[in-house]
């Protein structure tokens, strides 16, 4: 342990609120990524990290130095988040709540309504510790909606040990002393991780990557979006989609399956003249887009944040999300008139 660390925690002990602050800020933000991997809930992550430090600060006397302080961290926020999935019921869906606009049946209902979206401007500072040499996965795909939805099926104790190792690249006896267990039982625990998660994943193994973030072809794809979709141009919106495209809405259960029906959910959003412009931001490493519904006053009101998913020069998945986000986002509830 280095002096200089040693002596915050000495101080933190004694009651230094500050030193404890100076302690943990360098690990917060990637602490709440981690517990919104755990939870799926952005707003249930912001709960576990504030749950994670007060223990932290209540039990500093018992922190002995024989794990680095990020990693005695990372075991209490693991434990709060597992608590909080064990005690949390199934939430209930909600309905479909836009007057005059009937949907078509969807394809399934969704086993993950709960689902929140993640804002980048949060991720700065997430990612300065890189995983172990353990991880399989790059940081980016484990911050994203398909990957932390697909996690959310996982049992709690499953879905602990397979971001602990191969996300943060964790060894399997760090894992166990986290977790109470024994390296047998984490080992057995990451094999059915790995297993369920490929289940879930497996659809999306052969599309084309994602373009870079901030790339030309990302550019160029999200512009074309906009345009189709503030003109409420259905032919041109259905072209940039894959014909496997996947649409969600949590939380409500709808999601739907190919181009064809979701060509028509956006028909039935576009046929009753309702006209949106679309404010961009950025959610799970990916293009989202703030949607404002223009009213016949001119002032627009929000209706909810669009993310999508995107595979070569094509949108794979659209996941639209309630208006009540769009705060988390920077973005208001309405926008004047133009």
């Amino acid at each position: 342990m280095r002096v200089a660390t040693a002596d915050l925690i000495s101080r933190a002990r004694a009651g230094d609120g500050d030193a404890f602050r100076e302690l943990t800020e360098p690990h917060r933000r990637e602490l709440q990524v981690h517990c919104y991997r755990m939870l799926g809930s952005f707003q249930d992550a912001e709960d576990a990290l504030q749950d994670t430090l007060l223990t932290a600060w209540r039990g500093l006397a018992g922190f002995q130095g024989r794990a680095s302080l990020r990693t005695w961290l990372y075991r209490i926020a693991t434990n709060r988040c597992l608590n909080a999935r064990r005690s949390a019921g199934r939430r209930p869906a909600k309905e479909w709540n836009v007057p005059g606009v009937e949907p078509p049946e969807p394809t399934r209902l969704g086993e993950v309504v709960w689902l929140e979206p993640f804002p980048d401007a949060l991720l700065e500072g997430a990612f300065d510790v890189p995983p172990g040499p353990e991880a399989r996965y790059e940081q980016t795909e484990s911050i994203s909606l398909a990957f932390v939805t697909a996690l959310q099926v996982l049992p709690p104790r499953q879905l602990a040990v397979l971001i602990l190792r191969d996300v943060l690249g964790f060894h399997a006896d760090e894992v166990a002393e986290m977790l109470d267990s024994t390296v047998e039982s984490v080992t057995s625990a990451l094999k059915r991780a790995r297993a369920g998660l490929q289940r879930r994943r497996s659809p999306a193994a052969d599309r084309e990557p994602s373009p870079a973030s901030g790339s030309l072809s990302e550019d160029a794809i999200v512009a074309k979006f906009v345009s189709a979709y503030e003109s409420a141009d259905l032919d041109a919106l259905v072209a940039l989609l894959t014909g496997d495209v996947f649409m969600s809405m949590p939380p409500m259960p709808l999601e739907y399956e190919g181009r064809d029906l979701v060509a028509r959910f956006c028909a039935g959003i576009f046929g009753t003249d309702r006209r949106f412009d679309l404010v961009p931001t950025r959610a799970n490493g990916q293009p989202a887009f703030g949607a404002y519904l223009r009213a016949p006053t001119g002032i627009r009101h929000g209706t909810g944040l669009f993310v999508l998913t995107l595979a070569g020069d094509r949108i794979c998945a659209m996941t639209r999300f309630e208006n009540s986000v769009l705060p988390w986002f920077g973005l208001p509830r309405s926008l004047p008139s133009r």
